[in-house]
This record gives structure tokens, sequence and C-alpha cells, in this order.
């Protein structure tokens, strides 16, 4: 198959990509990316250089630029990862939120419905259904739970999710859709919290916790994810949402503190910092259809996971150093040119 993927030089994308590459070599890759502040060239420069990825340096939004691609390329498959995602900075600027998530989506489904794609996949969130209270375990969400989107980030993909399945409904273009718990491993822009708590445990500097931390996610690894994402594509049934999650449930502040646990720092680099606006109490995943249609299920423990994620940061301190300090926007162009210069 020649499959688009886009978004894929920002975290999640990358480690899809990575998994293709390694699962089904047969497969052609083809990536879309702006290259955005998330979108980080390294996470893919290897691949692209070698030959094994096709890349682009798009816009989703840009219908022009996309139909081009389409035309040239003639995908089978798309799985739309690109997307604006951290909810601090939709809050202060959801214009930039509604551009990638909705009209870049909205974009992509007019080109697959014109060059006839076998099977759009979109890639949601499961903060689109809003959060349940902190005192009721037993509450999840399921895949028909109402949309009730906290942040304009939230809200920006469950419109993006309608948009998907009405073009099913509207027009027959074959889709799917799949939520997702949150995500943490390699690559992740630091400043999602793992990733971010890690550094700074690493340079000793405090961590800052929004309130009083009791804030719960349903934390997933992002290998386990791409597995998901990937029996979908193949095997999951056209116009249906599958919820995807690990059943490994903590609040922010358990998952700060077995972060200095694993790296021996002192809990007293915990700060309580005042809490976001709006800020979601409690997220959790049924993920039973997965399993019972897909037969699938998370294998990776969250202390395992974590531990490993841990290791990759501590082991790619220039990854992440040329982050902090900005040095990659200044090869990004450069970077760039590479890519596109890369066989195809």
């Amino acid at each position: 198959m020649k499959i688009l993927i886009t978004g894929g030089a920002g975290f999640i994308g990358s480690n899809f990509i990575h998994y293709m590459l390694k699962n089904h070599p047969e497969d052609k890759l083809i990536c879309v990316d702006a290259l955005t502040y998330a979108g980080n060239p390294y996470n893919l420069k290897e691949a692209v250089l070698q030959g094994s990825v096709g890349f682009v340096d798009g816009d989703i939004a840009d219908a022009k630029q996309m139909e081009a691609v389409f035309a040239r390329e003639a995908f089978d498959v798309v799985v739309n990862f690109a997307a604006e995602s951290h909810v601090d900075r939709s809050i202060e600027d959801p214009g930039v939120f509604l551009k990638t998530n909705v009209l870049g989506t909205q974009v992509l489904l007019d080109a697959a419905r014109k060059f006839g794609v076998g099977r759009f996949h979109q890639v949601s969130t499961d903060e689109v259904y809003g959060d349940l209270p902190l005192d009721r375990t037993d509450l999840l969400f399921i895949e028909d739970s109402p949309l009730l989107p906290s942040s304009p980030y939230a809200a920006s993909k469950a419109a993006a999710d309608l948009l998907v399945l009405a073009y099913h409904r509207t027009y027959g273009l074959p889709v799917s859709l799949s939520r997702c718990s949150n995500n943490y491993g390699p690559n992740q822009f630091p400043e999602k919290l793992i990733p971010l708590m890690v550094i700074r445990a690493y340079q000793q500097e405090y961590l800052p916790v929004y309130g009083e931390g009791r804030n719960v996610r349903d934390w997933i690894h992002v290998e386990d994810h791409c597995e998901a994402i990937d029996l979908i594509v193949r095997r999951g049934k056209v116009g249906e949402v599958y919820n995807i999650g690990a059943n490994q449930e903590r609040n922010n502040l358990q998952v700060v503190k077995t972060i200095l646990e694993e790296m021996s720092c002192p809990l007293s680099l915990i700060a309580y910092v005042p809490d976001r606006a709006g800020h979601d109490l409690r997220y959790a995943i049924d993920a039973k259809k997965m399993k019972d249609e897909l037969g699938w299920q998370a294998k990776t423990s969250f202390e395992e996971g974590l531990s490993r994620t841990i290791s990759w940061y501590l082991n790619h301190p220039q990854w992440w150093e040329d982050i902090l300090s900005k040095a990659y926007l200044v090869e990004q162009h450069r970077w760039k040119q590479d890519m596109i210069g890369a066989p195809r």
C-alpha cells in the first residue's frame, strides 16, 4: 500500500512511521508535515535520507498543495496525525487549532474523496469526551459517549471527528476514527507532562504540578497506540469509531513522583502551581471494542513503559537540548532541504 502519514515529524506520527518501517517494509510511506515548532525533522531524518520514507514539506490546510500531492502520489490510505495538540497553547490562541485541526482535516477529506483514497483514518483523542468525576472509577468513555470537549483543542478535534463521520455518511468516503488516551514515549515534545518532568528532574529544577496533581489520565505507551492504529487501518470496519486505551490510570502527582523515584531525585523538587483553566478531572477509556473486534490490547505496563521512556530521554540529551535552546529551529531549514532532495 501507499500510505500518506500527515504530521509524521511529530511525536506519535514519527513513532508510527518507525513502527510501519519495522512491521510493513513492503508499504510505501509518504510524510506530509508543516514542520511547525513540534515537528522535528530529526525524528525522521535518517529514514528519509535513506529513501525509506518520502517527505513533503506541506500544510494540510493548503488545499492547492494537498490536491497536487494526492494527484501525484495516488494514495491507498491516509492516516491523519497532523494537529495542534497542546491544551495550554489552545487556550492562548484557539485560531491556530481551528485552522489545522478542522480546516486541515476538511482539506484532506476533500482530496481523499476526489482521488479515491481507499481508507481515511482520523487520529483523535479521548479529550473530545470531556471528563469524568474522580469519585466514579466505574465510569469509562465508550465510543458512543457524548462529545463534551472542555478546551479549544478538544473542541477542534471533536469538530474534525464529526466532519470525518459526516463525509462517510454524505459521500460514502471509507473512513475510520480512533480516540486514544494520553500517549508517552520517545520523541515527545518537552512541553508535555512526562518529558517535561524527566528533563527538569535531570536538571534538578522544580517540577510544576497543576493544582493538587489530582487530575487522572489513562497512560498508553506510543508503541501500543501505533499497533492499534495499524490494526484499525487494515482490519477495522469502515465508518466505525474505536477507543484506544491501556487501563493504566494515574493522577499527575503519581506520575511525577514515580519519575522522581525512578531517577533517584527528591520529592522536594515538586512545586504546585495554579491550575489550568477548565482542567479536565479524569479521562478513562473502555477499549473493549478493540479487543473484541480486532484482538488488540495494550502490552506495555506503565512502569515498564515509563522506565524505558526515562532512559530514552537520558540517553538522547542532544535531542531535547536542541529543542530547549531552539537550535533545532536554526537547523530546520537545512534539514528540510536535505529531506526534500532525498530519494523518493
